[in-house]
């Protein structure tokens, strides 16, 4: 069996390691990258919404920077929201602040009933630049 290529992030691995997940795994000159929620330091969400979209962006860019990557790598995005007809427009007003320009990546949103009490994560996969592959 092929041994994973995991990154985690500084300061967060005992938090995937009690959850029993990878942060990230590289392979075949990709990274994908595990669902990042607004959580703090100890796992808790954040309470406020917008905040709690901006914590998810922000875990997932320190996933990212462990990779050697940033969000102008990513190719695909998954994003998971709670009661998406009452909460998208708040979470889409924050987005741009990460997104980045044009051409975006590719997006898949959908509608869950629970995300671990937390209202909105975010999946992608990215383009490993050419100097990290394998690292």
């Amino acid at each position: 069996m092929t041994r994973r290529d995991v990154v985690f992030p500084a300061g967060r691995q005992a938090l995937y390691e009690r959850n029993r997940y990878s942060p990230a795994v590289r392979a075949n000159g990709l990274l994908f990258v595990s669902g990042q929620v607004g959580s703090r330091p100890d796992g808790s969400p954040e309470p406020d919404l917008q905040a709690q979209v901006r914590l998810a962006f922000d875990n997932l860019n320190a996933v990212l920077a462990a990779a050697g990557c940033s969000f102008a790598d990513v190719q695909d995005v998954t994003v998971y929201i709670v009661d998406p007809e009452a909460n998208f427009e708040k979470i889409w007003a924050v987005v741009p602040e990460y997104w980045g320009e044009a051409p975006y990546p590719t997006l898949t949103g959908v509608g869950v009933t629970w995300l671990y009490g937390f209202q909105f994560e975010i999946k992608v996969v990215a383009k490993l630049p050419p100097a990290t592959e394998g690292v």
